[in-house]
């Protein structure tokens, strides 16, 4: 797989906007950076890049650390443990894996005052996959409002990760499912403007129906070791 530069990927994202319709500059490059090195991530952010996201939480956490002075901005992926809650809330802006109140209502209280409101997406299980996490379509809706009160929090919109399919047509339909909850939520008056969606394999699909965010590590990093 050819490695790009964010110049190259940026170009990209903007071509695709056109394509599809989308405003320009509506869709953020998440560089996916569980596993690369401190370096690997600074050579990222000398091209410019600043959101990066983080899926292992003591490697996350050692990362900013060490990356402080560069004043990025970190995304928490990974699954999430009742026991790393306060780790989570104290060091990233924004969390894309939430699909339990419990571990709303964790982060929400330990949320350090000093800190903007923690910036949410609710994971939705798109596959109804049991290996991952993600609430229901069904369910979607009773959790969103639920999270939407709670202090030191601000819901921004949903994020998935469908199961892995190889035709465009395939899969553009996880993620136009996931529009389409994402508007209902609007229309019941949630103020929501995120969809965390589309990786290296999919994010064209993703951009055609709608993401604001793709998560890309393989096309910027390279594979892993």
């Amino acid at each position: 797989m050819e490695i790009k530069s964010i110049k190259q990927f940026l170009d990209e994202i903007r071509n695709l906007e056109t394509q599809y319709g989308r405003p320009e500059k509506s869709v953020t490059l998440l560089a996916v950076s569980k596993t690369r090195s401190t370096a690997e991530i600074e050579k990222l952010a000398d091209q410019g890049q600043i959101c990066f996201g983080e899926n292992y939480l003591q490697e996350a956490i050692d990362k900013i650390q060490s990356l402080r002075h560069r004043n990025l901005e970190w995304h928490y992926i990974g699954r999430i443990q009742s026991n790393k809650t306060r780790q989570i809330a104290t060091h990233f802006d924004w969390v894309h894996t939430i699909d339990r109140l419990k571990i709303a209502q964790r982060l929400s209280s330990q949320r350090p005052d000093d800190l903007d409101a923690l910036k949410i997406c609710l994971q939705v299980n798109t596959s109804g996959e049991a290996t991952k996490g993600g609430v229901s379509f069904e369910s979607l809706s009773e959790l969103a409002f639920a999270v939407a009160e709670l202090p030191r929090l601000e819901l921004r919109g949903l994020m998935t990760l469908p199961a892995p399919a190889y035709e465009m047509e395939q899969q553009r339909r996880p993620f136009h499912e996931m529009r389409k909850a994402l508007d209902s939520l609007r229309q019941q008056g949630l103020d929501l403007d995120t969809l965390s969606m589309g990786t290296t394999n999919d994010y064209e699909a993703a951009i055609a129906e709608g993401a604001t965010i793709i998560r890309v590590g393989t096309a910027l990093f390279g594979p892993r070791k």
